[in-house]
Parts: C-alpha cells; sequence; structure tokens
C-alpha cells in the first residue's frame, strides 16, 4: 500500500462532515469516497479496495457498530476510525472491542484527523510487512528483531533478555502492531487456554516486558494501554 495515494471511505450522514472530511484528505492526496448511510458503506467497502474506513456511529439504517462488524466479517485488516459526537469510555471500548483502530471524537480539528489517518495508515503498512515477515517466523517492527524459530529478541543495542513468557507476550503484541488487544485476547494467544490466570496477570507481566525494553535502551512506552481495555504495540 502506498500512503500517500490510499483510497479512503468516509461515512456520515452528514454533509458537512463528509465534506470536510473529504476537502482536507484531498488536500493530503488522498483518494475519498463518501457513503451516507450504513448499507451503502457496507457495498462500497464490499467492491472497493480500501485502505482505511472513517466510520460514524450514528448512521441512518444500520449503525456504525454494525457496519464495522460486517466489514470485519470480510475485510479484517482494513483499519476503521470511528467518529462520534458520544465521547464515553464505555463507547470507545464498545468501538475497539467489535473491532474499530481508533476513536476521533466530534468536534475534531484538521490536524487531529489528518494526524489520526496518516497513523492508522502507517500501522496498517506496518502490519502487512509483519505478515508478510511472519512466513519466515521473523517479526521487526519499531527496531525490535523477534526470530520465533531461534527464540531470540533484539534491537540495535543488542540482545533483549526475557523469560518464555515475556517472550511469547512481545511476539503477540508485535504480530498485531498498531492493533488493541484485550487482555483477554493476550491470555488466550500469549498464555494459552490451558492456563488458568487472571486478566490482572497480564499487567504484571506488561510492566515487567516495559522494564525490560528500557533496560535493553527501548523506549517502555511502544506498548501503550488503551485505557479499560488492553495494549496495543505502537509502530513508529
Amino acid at each position: 500500500m502506498n500512503e500517500q495515494n490510499a483510497r479512503i471511505l468516509a461515512v456520515d450522514d452528514e454533509p458537512s462532515i463528509t465534506d470536510f472530511v473529504s476537502y482536507n484528505l484531498q488536500k493530503e492526496g488522498y483518494i475519498v469516497d463518501i457513503a451516507t448511510d450504513g448499507d451503502s458503506a457496507v457495498k462500497m467497502a464490499s467492491e472497493n479496495p480500501y485502505d482505511l474506513v472513517i466510520l460514524d456511529v450514528m448512521l441512518p439504517g444500520i449503525d456504525g457498530y454494525e457496519v464495522c462488524r460486517r466489514i470485519r466479517a470480510s475485510h479484517s485488516t482494513i483499519p476503521v476510525l470511528f467518529l462520534s459526537a458520544r465521547n464515553t469510555e464505555l463507547d470507545k471500548v464498545v468501538g475497539l472491542e467489535i473491532g474499530g483502530d481508533d476513536y476521533l471524537a466530534k468536534p475534531f480539528g484538521v490536524r487531529e484527523l489528518i494526524a489520526r489517518v496518516k497513523a492508522l495508515l502507517r500501522r496498517s503498512a506496518q502490519t502487512e510487512s509483519v505478515a508478510a515477515e511472519q512466513d519466515t517466523g521473523i517479526l521487526d517492527v519499531s527496531g525490535i528483531r523477534l526470530d520465533e524459530g531461534a527464540h531470540t529478541a533484539e534491537s540495535e543495542n543488542g540482545p533483549i533478555d526475557l523469560t518464555p513468557r515475556e517472550f511469547e507476550l512481545l511476539a503477540t503484541l508485535l504480530k498485531h502492531a498498531g492493533k488493541v488487544l484485550s487482555r483477554d485476547q493476550l491470555l488466550r494467544d500469549a498464555w494459552g487456554w490451558e492456563y488458568l490466570v487472571e486478566t490482572k496477570t497480564v499487567d504484571t507481566h506488561v510492566k515487567r516486558l516495559r522494564d525490560k525494553l528500557l533496560a535493553a535502551g527501548i523506549d517502555p512506552g511502544l506498548i501503550e494501554t488503551v485505557r479499560g481495555y488492553g495494549y496495543r504495540f505502537k509502530v513508529v
């Protein structure tokens, strides 16, 4: 994907919003299509290779959450940026749980919109690269190189000393770089269902993993906390 020529679907029933979004994204060189209701959005997303969907929550017909579910069912990797006048923590958590990648509250400014769009497109491009590398068992994200076959992790400063569980946790985060992972998902992927442990175990191991990254000269902030939901590994 060429980020500069990315094709974006903007979905909102307010012309003032779609005009604002379309105008400013086109100025950045993006190709922008517009849908004004949920059914049209699902149809357009199924017929066109979009690189990003900007999706209002409150839409005529099916709402934005249902649109996201249907898009995810057939196009699991397309980044989805939710727009909404509702800005409670619960609204954001719901959006993330059903597959959204980010959440932007109305009203919003041009700079924040562009920054969010660029970040999501950058993460998506990195995710595609990671997916290609997974066939070799090597993950290379944000300055960390992890070899699943050799069970080693390193940065430009040298090896990163990890326990087996920390290694699996880091591998899970890198495989889904740029995506928000719930604590339950991290438990499932890094621990496996046979481990009967509490979700707070994830928080403890994330703290230890951040300490290990810091000791290796890596910014521990690469592992971002998404309040009320889980964690995301930042793509830089």
